[in-house]
């Protein structure tokens, strides 16, 4: 992992080598960073920061998984951690909101309902990586639309 920043970032700090469910450490480690750091910029810094996260991550991950000889290594989790910023960027500040986010996004990148399985098995470089990551953390908020306009969300926050 420490051969290149690629896959230092790739690996999530080494939180993709965690074991099982390296997915799962990923995205918490994701949610940390959030809390720690992007929450803290401002919108605007918050919108470019996860554009150039996904573009970087497409790179890295096509670059590491070149190196691997595995498209999409289970190791790698920056586009767990990119997905899960945009989830926490479009919900309430309250940890029960975002544990009920967490969850349904482990969900959807865990089942991969449609299209997501569709784009998963055919797009093998580094866009397929961090793209059905993306659709991933779309359900989530999609989901959390329905109970945030039910309600539900103002309940748990």
């Amino acid at each position: 992992m420490l051969r290149s920043p690629a896959r230092v970032l790739a690996f999530g700090f080494g939180s993709g080598l965690i074991r099982p469910a390296p997915g799962t450490w990923g995205t918490l480690l994701g949610w940390a960073l959030w809390v720690l750091v992007v929450s803290r910029l401002p919108d605007m810094g918050v919108a470019l920061a996860l554009v150039v996260c996904f573009l970087y991550g497409c790179l890295i991950c096509q670059r590491v998984g070149n190196e691997l000889g595995r498209p999409d290594h289970g190791g790698m989790v920056w586009d767990e951690m990119v997905a899960i910023w945009l989830v926490l960027w479009c919900v309430p500040d309250a940890f029960r909101v975002q544990l009920l986010a967490f969850g349904l996004f482990r969900l959807f990148d865990i089942v991969k309902p449609p299209p997501i399985r569709f784009f998963d098995a055919r797009l093998k470089n580094g866009f397929g990586v961090m793209w059905d990551d993306l659709l991933a953390a779309l359900y989530t908020l999609g989901v959390l639309a329905v109970l945030a306009y039910a309600g539900i969300l103002d309940m748990l926050a």
